[in-house]
């Protein structure tokens, strides 16, 4: 049997190698057979092809049928899928369980310990670095949030306050609740869904800012190096430091354009 080798890659996928994706489409080709005759029928090596299919039965792909000789029954495709998606969510959950136990558990104080001695010998200019992808900005912007105490500022573009208040509102909503103010300057051309829920959380204004930054409790600074129009999000680029000065002079300037805006409303 003749299988492209790109549809055989696609099958990887399903959490197979390429052994294993040859000697179940055999199978599946023939519905019952022997491991004798899938190894020949696959081109899979006669001394794996007993290793492979024991490998496909635990993974629930293939169910080996009762009798002498010993042959294969191939499972259908849509009851893999299910049990492949079983399978994922079944381990993310473990997985999911693990880590939870693990924020309870000594190893993690030790470590959290271990971070912030480290953190009280760290040089001032040493608390910074570039963040690389528009994915990895919004998780680091997100745990800023998280740390937030006192006050939360934020400049951005019109699509990236839609996108804001998809990827943000959550944490930008618990930081209402501990007590934090957040401001967020964006253009505002209509008054729009996205707007009006970050509205209940937050004060927006139109600044008139042509920027893209955050600043988290005037002590740390998330500040983008172009517009989101001009770079692919896989190509956005943020700096980031953690140092009251350069914080405090930039929350300053933001304080300023925000006061001349009440004055004039």
């Amino acid at each position: 049997m003749i299988v492209q080798k790109d549809f055989l890659g696609k099958l990887k996928d399903f959490g197979i190698n390429s052994y294993e994706a040859k000697i179940w489409t055999a199978l599946l080709s023939r519905g019952v057979s022997t491991a004798g005759e899938l190894s020949d029928i696959a081109n899979v090596p006669r001394s794996r092809s007993y290793d492979v299919l024991e490998s496909l039965e635990k993974k629930g792909f293939v169910i080996m049928k009762i009798g002498k000789p010993i042959k294969y029954i191939a499972v259908p495709p849509k009851e893999v899928v299910e049990r492949v998606k079983r399978n994922i969510k079944d381990d993310a959950d473990k997985t999911i369980t693990m880590i939870d136990e693990l924020k309870d558990s000594d190893v993690l104080n030790d470590l959290v310990n271990l971070h912030q001695k480290g953190v009280e010998i760290i040089d001032p200019a040493d608390r910074s670095g570039i963040v690389k992808g528009r994915d990895n900005l919004y998780d680091h912007i997100n745990m800023m949030i998280r740390d937030a105490q006192e006050t939360i500022i934020i400049a951005t573009t019109e699509e990236g306050l839609k996108r804001k208040a998809d990827q943000l509102l959550k944490a930008l909503k618990k930081a209402k609740e501990r007590g934090v103010k957040i401001k967020i300057s964006a253009p505002i051309k209509k008054e729009t869904e996205e707007i009006k829920e970050l509205r209940k959380i937050a004060d927006v204004q139109d600044l008139g800012l042509n920027a893209r930054f955050c600043i988290v409790d005037q002590e740390a600074v998330m500040f983008m190096l172009a517009h989101d129009q001009d770079v692919h999000q896989s190509y956005d680029i943020g700096i980031w430091v953690s140092t009251e000065f350069f914080a405090q002079a930039l929350t300053q300037l933001f304080d300023l354009a925000w006061k001349a805006i009440k004055v004039k409303a």
